[in-house]
């Protein structure tokens, strides 16, 4: 079984990468089509493998979408295979250099030996350790043109590694070469006596790229949990191993759950005794545990798991990041709710400089630090990289946002536990009589919520309720004081008031807030920070209705521009898909819209059910009363 080589190509225009390549593979006619690297990288037939149905097909999306990107090419010799990703070293493809280095497992950068190295060729090798690569091959082409020259070659390789003093690579190597005569690509050059390492393939079909600190020890990512099929007793586990061996009778660890079991079976084509690093395989083991997909499975591996992390990433969506947003997280085979804590700062692809921001473009590199909904089990870039890189998902398209590779973990994720104590929320509700909510108005300035929620409340109030009203306003005089009207305050505003709420849901209070929250992703954050106690109602009244009334000249001040980031005028609204209940102010009178608020809320707390179908218009209530 041979091993595949993930490379990538890049350096600057002219520098004759696309011939390099031919020169170097394409002779000895060794190319096959873009869907063979597909197919290899895919995780499924890894290493010249069958195809194994033990990898989802959706957790290929990432890689492919990469490949696909930064056009590759599949090349196999009698001691390794190739995945080649090459792209032009334009100055508008630095995202494509980028993604190219992010699927990689080796860079070489190709330099043109007449021109030498160039700002461009140092900014490759910047992005290139920045997305994870730590292995480098210098290529000083079209020697040819300099005549061969020992000193031109020897002041272009010191140049180049004075560029690489700060970029914690494992190794660097620097090769004299002419693609189009051939000199140093397969075999030795007549043309460079002087020069005593290997040519470019042969070096390439001996390096060890892939080698990590836990290469010996087993890994496998669970990639999927089957049906029965070959063992008639407990779950069968799919995936590939990373590293390592495994053989029946072996004991394995089971993460994040740490429970201890034996394998009972091993299976690839057919029934194995034995299986190594890169197969992969369908696994049996002798006892059920709590295991899932995204779970790994380990021998003596020291891998870390924790909720929280710090990730250097590459940002690829059209809108930009801004802490506090939350997407789907992938590390390894496990995706879980992730949320973007901090933007640390951005880095100048141009200089290596740190620069402090508040929000990320896209094509921009930058740290943060990332929140998860649970532990994973993940490892640092450099010692693991299966479980070392993540890629952020649009929750709503789905698309790539972000690819990334984790630092570090952060300690406050396991050094703050959770403190139970003896008064449960649900001993605070009873001791009150009632079922503690969080009723959380949305809708436009001037909508009518603020009203409708004070309404709300006053009538909870008369039937003996305990109650809390947060205005929007208000909250803005003392905790969120600090916060204004951009993004990534709009979004930590809401998280803070969802805190406060869960808290006073765990006093056994009612809670009613009245803020715009005006991003869907936002509110779904803060139901998922309430939980079920979280009910939302969604103001309707149009926008024209809202100018109109105008109470308090917000909307003629934005319209002169004398308020930015308003949202209806300069700030978007994002309209709730499906509210609890939908009311529209200028159609009812605040007397008709409490009581049905009221309705709700009554049948919710005394039922303890879920809304069924919201009230849209209110045409059921206005039926009830014509």
């Amino acid at each position: 079984m041979t091993t595949i080589l993930k490379l990538f190509t890049c350096g600057s225009v002219d520098g004759g990468k696309s011939i390099l390549i031919e020169s170097m593979l394409g002779k000895e006619k060794l190319i096959t089509s873009n869907a063979k690297a597909g197919e290899l990288d895919s995780k499924t037939g890894i290493h010249g493998e069958e195809i194994n149905d033990s990898i989802a097909s959706n957790d290929l999306l990432t890689e492919q979408e990469i490949v696909k990107n930064v056009t590759s090419r599949y090349y196999a010799t009698a001691s390794r295979s190739f995945i080649v990703a090459d792209k032009l070293g334009r100055e508008q493809s630095m995202s494509e250099i980028a993604l190219g280095a992010f699927f990689a497992d080796l860079a070489v950068i190709v330099v043109d030996g007449v021109q030498g190295v160039s700002e461009q060729t140092k900014r490759h090798l910047r992005i290139c350790t920045l997305m994870g690569i730590q292995h480098v091959v210098l290529v000083v082409n079209k020697m040819d043109l300099i005549y061969y020259d020992f000193k031109r070659f020897g002041e272009i390789k010191q140049d180049f590694l004075n560029s690489t003093a700060n970029c914690n690579l494992k190794s660097i190597v620097v090769i004299p070469v002419s693609a189009t005569q051939g000199d140093n690509i397969i075999k030795p050059s007549n043309h460079m006596p002087w020069y005593e390492g290997l040519p470019l393939l042969p070096y390439l079909e001996e390096i060890d790229a892939n080698s990590n600190p836990n290469s010996d020890s087993f890994i496998m990512l669970v990639q999927k949990v089957a049906k029965l099929k070959f063992n008639d007793s407990f779950r069968e586990l799919q995936g590939q191993i990373e590293s390592g061996t495994i053989s029946v009778g072996d004991e394995v660890l089971t993460l994040p759950s740490n429970q201890k079991t034996n394998i009972k079976g091993i299976y690839t084509d057919s029934k194995k005794d034995q299986a190594v690093m890169g197969q992969a395989v369908t696994i049996c083991l002798d006892k059920d545990v709590d295991v899932t997909r995204g779970c790994v499975l380990v021998k003596d591996a020291n891998l870390q798991i924790a909720d929280m992390f710090t990730a250097t990433i590459l940002w690829l969506d059209d809108t930009e990041l801004v802490a506090g947003k939350s997407y789907h997280i992938r590390v390894g085979a496990k995706v879980v709710t992730a949320t973007v804590m901090a933007l640390k700062h951005k880095i100048d692809i141009n200089t290596g400089n740190r620069i402090s921001v508040n929000s990320l473009l896209s094509n921009e590199l930058g740290v943060c630090d990332i929140a998860l909904s649970e532990n994973i089990v993940f490892d640092k870039f450099e010692n693991n990289k299966a479980l070392g890189t993540l890629s952020l998902i649009d929750k709503i398209t789905n698309k790539t946002s972000a690819l990334g590779v984790i630092e570090h973990s952060l300690r406050r994720s396991t050094n703050v536990v959770w403190q139970n104590t003896d008064i449960t929320r649900e001993i605070r509700a009873e001791q009150k009589g009632q079922k503690p909510l969080t009723l959380w108005f949305t809708g436009l300035s001037g909508s009518g919520k603020s009203t409708l929620a004070n309404e709300v409340e006053k009538r909870l109030v008369t039937m003996g309720k305990h109650t809390m009203l947060l205005d929007g306003d208000n909250i803005r005089h003392g905790l969120n004081k600090n916060l204004g009207f951009k993004e990534a305050d709009r979004i930590e505003n809401i998280r803070r008031i969802a805190e406060v709420s869960k808290l006073m849901n765990d006093a056994g209070i009612i809670t009613i807030t009245s803020f715009i929250s005006p991003y869907k992703d936002d509110r779904e954050n803060a139901k998922r920070i309430i939980g079920e106690c979280f009910v939302e109602i969604y103001v309707s009244t149009p926008l024209e209705e809202c100018e109109k009334r105008d109470v308090k000249g917000l909307y003629k001040k934005a319209r002169a521009g004398e308020i930015p980031n308003f949202t209806g005028i300069s700030s978007p609204y994002e309209v709730p898909e499906n509210p609890d209940i939908e009311i529209d102010t200028s159609k009812f009178s605040i007397e008709i819209a409490t009581d049905i608020v009221i309705k709700q809320i009554l049948r919710y707390s005394s039922e303890g059910l879920q809304f069924e179908h919201p009230y849209h218009g209110i045409v059921p209530f206005a039926k009830q009363n014509a």
